[in-house]
C-alpha cells in the first residue's frame, strides 16, 4: 500500500472494485455524510454541475467508498460524485463499505485527490501537516504512505510558511506550485511578497521566478528595488509582523506607512490583527 500512489485506488484497496463480490450496495444519499478528513477545501461549482448532468444521463459509473459511522455512513472517497448525485436528484448511490480508521480514511482521501490532481499546493501541504499533527506521523512516514520522496513532502510543507498574501495568490490559482517553491528561495518575507506580486503582474515563468528569487536586488517593472538599508530593515520588520507588503514613504520630517492588500479577505485579516492590539 505504501508505494502504490500511481497504481490507482483499486491497487490500494483491491476490495474497492465495482463487482458485487466486493460488497457494493445501494445506500440512500441522505445516510451518507462528508469525510471529516477531506483534504480538499473547495470544489469547482462549474465542474460539479457538469458532473451532475453526466450523472443524470448515465448514472454514477464508479461506486463511492464509505465506512460505517454512528447514524449512517461517512465518505472515504468520491465526495464530488456524491454531491453531484444529489444535485442530479438521485436518492441513492452505489457504494462499497469498508472498515477504516480515521487515519486510514484521511490517507485514502488524500491519495485519491492526489491521483486526480484535485488539490491546490496549499491543500496538499495542509493535508501533510494534518497527517503529522493529527496522527503522529513523521515526514518519512507521510512520504511512504503517499508514494513520494521525503524531500518532496518537506518542500511542500514549507509552503505553509509563506506570507499570507503569497498564500492567497496560490489559493486563487495565480501562482503555480513551481512558482511557490521558487519563492521559498527568496528572503525575507517582504521579498517573497514583492516577487510574488511581480510574478502575477508580469506573468513570469517558473524559471524566471527561480532566477529572480536568488538575486539580492532585482528590478521590478524597470525600477530597482534597492532602498536605504535602514528603511528596508524597517519595512521588512513590518512586513514580517503584518504578513503583507509594507512601504515607508518619507515626507520631510515625517512620512507615511503604506500597507498593501489585494483582496477584501486580506484587508479583513489586517484589521483583525490591528484590532487585537492596543495602538495607543
Amino acid at each position: 500500500m505504501r508505494k502504490a500512489l500511481g497504481k490507482g485506488l483499486e491497487a490500494l484497496l483491491p476490495e474497492a472494485t465495482t463487482s458485487s463480490a466486493s460488497g457494493e450496495r445501494w445506500i440512500p444519499t441522505k445516510q451518507i455524510r462528508p469525510n471529516r478528513f477531506q483534504p480538499r477545501c473547495g470544489i469547482d461549482e462549474n465542474g460539479l454541475a457538469e458532473l451532475a448532468e453526466s450523472i443524470r444521463q448515465k448514472g454514477v459509473i464508479q461506486p463511492l467508498l464509505v465506512r460505517r459511522v454512528e447514524g449512517g455512513f461517512e465518505l472515504i472517497a468520491g465526495e464530488r460524485r456524491w454531491l453531484a448525485a444529489q444535485q442530479a436528484g438521485l436518492d441513492r448511490v452505489a457504494a462499497v463499505v469498508r472498515e477504516a480508521t480515521d487515519a486510514e480514511s484521511f490517507e485514502l482521501a488524500l491519495i485519491e485527490n492526489l491521483q486526480r490532481e484535485d488539490l491546490s499546493p496549499l491543500e496538499e501541504a495542509g493535508a501533510y501537516r494534518r497527517m503529522i499533527d493529527n496522527f503522529g506521523l513523521t515526514q518519512e512516514e507521510v512520504a511512504a504512505r503517499i508514494g513520494k520522496s521525503r524531500a518532496a513532502v518537506a518542500n511542500t510543507l514549507r509552503l505553509l510558511g509563506l506570507p499570507e498574501e503569497v498564500k492567497e495568490f496560490i489559493g486563487a490559482g495565480k501562482l503555480a506550485m513551481g512558482h511557490a517553491r521558487a519563492l521559498l528561495a527568496a528572503s525575507p518575507a517582504s521579498r517573497q511578497i514583492a516577487l510574488a506580486r511581480d510574478v502575477v503582474e508580469r506573468g513570469l515563468s517558473v524559471r524566471e521566478t527561480e532566477r529572480l528569487a536568488t538575486v539580492p536586488q532585482y528590478r521590478r517593472q524597470g525600477k530597482a528595488v534597492a532602498v536605504d538599508v535602514n528603511v528596508r530593515a524597517l519595512e521588512e520588520e513590518l512586513c514580517e509582523l503584518l504578513g503583507t507588503r509594507v512601504r515607508l514613504v518619507s515626507r520631510g520630517q515625517g512620512g507615511a506607512i503604506e500597507i498593501h492588500y489585494h483582496s477584501a479577505d486580506a484587508l479583513e485579516r489586517l484589521l483583525g490583527f490591528l484590532r487585537q492590539r492596543d495602538l495607543r
